[in-house]
């Protein structure tokens, strides 16, 4: 998980504009304004890294924009994406974990008002460096 930067070639269309990655095999998506196209693009590339990060397949490297060529009707442009933040808004769902604390520990906390979910979520962002 991670953030990600990759090439994309966006092409003026009839109607709107079309993207492909050169990068990553099967990542098309479009647009009926390049800002609406770029905005896709950043969607589907979180989604497609998204599902190798899920699958434990290699995220492929990214090529040096300077080595894309571009047709009359295309424009290349660098698509950022960072999967952590795609993670946050589309798998969300709560997930139940069974964990031990010694007994003392649990009696101040519940004596505290101690909200365990909430402590346990900000301790594993805190580990996995994440705001």
């Amino acid at each position: 998980m991670a953030k990600y930067a990759y090439p994309a070639i966006f092409t003026k269309e009839e109607s709107g504009y079309s993207v492909h990655f050169p990068d990553i095999d099967g990542c098309f998506t479009c647009g009926d304004t390049l800002p609406e196209a770029m905005e896709m693009a950043e969607d589907a590339l979180c989604l497609m890294l998204y599902d190798h990060e899920e699958d434990g397949d290699a995220i492929p490297d990214a090529s040096d924009i300077k080595a894309i060529q571009a047709g009359t009707d295309e424009v290349v442009s660098l698509v950022f994406c960072d999967t952590v933040e795609y993670r946050k808004l589309y798998d969300d769902k709560a997930v139940k974990k069974i964990l031990t604390i010694p007994n003392w520990l649990n009696t101040l906390s519940e004596r505290a008002g101690v909200n365990f979910s909430l402590v346990l979520q900000e301790a594993l962002k805190a580990k996995l460096d994440i705001q």
